[in-house]
């Protein structure tokens, strides 16, 4: 499964991805929003330090609005990937950018017939949001298993991106139920090596280390 970091900060993006797990990022108006900086500035900047792909989403809602703003954004960096509302206007722009071959990300899903439609319009990515489904007590995995099962059908190659990830629970289940990336905080992203055996461990290995009194150096 590749790993997307889903922020709009500069130095967190470079330092998971001097850690070589990286493979994407994602960044949407809400995060553009609390870095207080201009948008299309971040977006290329973000495209300079990882080689992956990198979802810049549009901010109008009709169809002729969303086609100007995908080309600007598209135009910034050869790995943009333009972001679009999963709604009729979107789908649209998503298969008139499919066509041009701008690649997309259909966001803001919900629903296993909502991922069909997406796959169907040519997205390159369809993203369902897990948490949000989660906070209103529905099962955010059991779209996950929807949607892999559908595509899997009908030899769809939309990629399935889970989104709205809050936990390296979140991570393990998307895994196991075949996304295709995560897209993850980095706070979230750094918590995945963490585990208070490792911590015990290694702090025993330094002990015993340390009492024999040698150096590797």
């Amino acid at each position: 499964m590749k790993f997307f970091v889903d922020t709009a900060i500069a130095e967190e993006i470079r330092e998971l991805n001097d850690y070589g797990l990286l493979d994407g990022v994602t960044t949407n108006p809400s995060l553009i929003a609390k870095s207080g900086r201009d948008f299309k500035e971040v977006v290329a900047e973000i495209c300079a330090i990882v080689d992956g792909p990198v979802s810049a989403e549009v901010a109008a809602t009709d169809f002729d609005g969303m086609m100007v703003e995908a080309r600007i954004l598209s135009a910034l960096a050869a790995n943009v990937v333009v972001k679009l509302p999963l709604t009729l206007d979107g789908l649209k722009a998503c298969r008139a950018l499919s066509t041009e071959g701008i690649h997309t990300n259909v966001t803001l899903c919900f629903s296993a017939n909502q991922a069909l439609l997406a796959a169907k319009a040519g997205a390159s990515y369809i993203s369902p949001f897990i948490g949000r489904l989660d906070d209103i007590n529905l099962d955010g995995m059991a779209l996950i298993h929807e949607i892999r099962a559908i595509y899997d059908n009908y030899g769809f190659e939309t990629e399935i991106l889970a989104a709205s990830i809050r936990s390296a629970n979140h991570v393990k289940e998307a895994a196991l139920a075949g996304a295709d990336v995560a897209t993850i905080p980095p706070a979230v992203i750094r918590g995945l090596a963490q585990h208070p055996l490792t911590d015990k461990g290694l702090d025993q290995f330094i002990k015993d280390w340390t009492s024999t009194g040698q150096s590797i150096r």
